[in-house]
């Protein structure tokens, strides 16, 4: 069984220190088995100073580190932020315990740790948008993309904040288990089984008043006809509204215009057919509203980087479960 160790530190998040567990200890098999192992621990075994007003008790130490298949960094309070471009000797210590080929994820902050350790040198990776700058300061050696909910290196992945840790464990149960896995899980926990990686951190725009038409509907229509084309006059006729008025109240509401928000839907929808169907790629077009195996191909690789039969191998759901990093 694959091991999630999820390692607290002084001042850690409550709220992110509970995803990894939430989410991971939510998946299992068809038969209701768990798919993952999970544990929380802390550099000394001691209970953990929180964030908030109480502190949390661990049942492991740091020995944990090293029986880890994915090792989970939540964000922490740590003091003066100049002192984030180092380590304190015994976390270091603690990092060099990861196996080669375990995965390690940080949320929010705790990039910093991942940063400081050299393990994000050369590679692209996120952190909350409010701490970017800084960070791109302090680490020059990181392709830091402050735009995106996280981002998936491989080995080595980073989330946002605290819906993008959400967001993050959820993208590595589809990468190992497939979508039927995943979906399960978000329905347990009710949350979105996936937004992508690539989506904006922060869209600032208005909260509709209480009297305010939203394109809430159209929007809610629109998903039950992607097979279909449908046109901005179409949309802002359902909406009753000018094709003007539709056009602006939609990005203002969903932070892009309906055109890239319908082609973002298709493509959603295409991968959830491509992961849970055997249709053709040809007939998978034509259910997402792409009309040609051709246009699927453009949209989906300019999407998530891959053609739609490459992507189908990755994540069938059927497919053969993992096997976790020998211990």
């Amino acid at each position: 069984m694959h091991r999630v160790v999820v390692l607290a530190l002084d001042g850690v998040y409550p709220f992110e220190l509970s995803i990894p567990v939430r989410i991971f200890g939510t998946a299992t098999d068809a038969g209701g088995d768990p798919l993952y192992e999970v544990v929380t621990c802390s550099l000394d075994g001691a209970p953990v100073r929180t964030s908030a007003d109480f502190a949390v008790a661990v049942r492991h130490g740091v020995e944990a580190v090293e029986t880890a298949d994915t090792l989970v960094l939540p964000p922490f309070a740590c003091g003066p932020t100049e002192d984030r471009d180092r380590l304190p000797d015994e976390l270091a210590g603690a990092l060099t315990r990861l196996r080669p080929g375990a995965r390690i994820v940080s949320i929010c902050t705790a990039s910093y740790v991942l940063a400081a350790a050299g393990l994000l040198d050369g590679r692209a990776a996120t952190t909350h948008w409010n701490e970017a700058d800084r960070f791109q300061r302090m680490f020059p050696q990181v392709r830091v993309d402050p735009d995106v909910l996280f981002v998936d290196d491989g080995d080595v992945l980073t989330a946002a904040g605290v819906a993008a840790g959400v967001d993050l464990c959820m993208h590595l149960v589809r990468r190992d288990h497939g979508s039927e896995v995943a979906n399960r899980v978000a329905r347990l926990c009710v949350v979105p089984p996936w937004r992508e990686g690539g989506q904006a951190q922060f869209i600032e725009r208005p909260v509709p008043g209480p009297s305010t038409t939203t394109t809430a509907a159209t929007r809610d229509w629109a998903l039950g006809r992607l097979d279909r084309p449908l046109s901005l006059a179409e949309l802002a006729g359902h909406a009753r509204m000018s094709v003007r008025t539709f056009s602006r109240r939609f990005r203002d509401e969903v932070g892009m215009t309906p055109g890239q928000w319908l082609t973002q839907q298709r493509v959603a929808h295409a991968r959830r057919l491509l992961e849970s169907t055997d249709l053709p790629v040809d007939r998978v077009a034509s259910e997402a509203g792409f009309g040609t195996a051709a246009s699927l191909r453009q949209h989906l690789t300019a999407a998530i980087g891959v053609p739609p039969m490459t992507y189908r191998h990755t994540f069938r759901a059927d497919r053969p479960a993992p096997t976790a990093v020998p211990r």
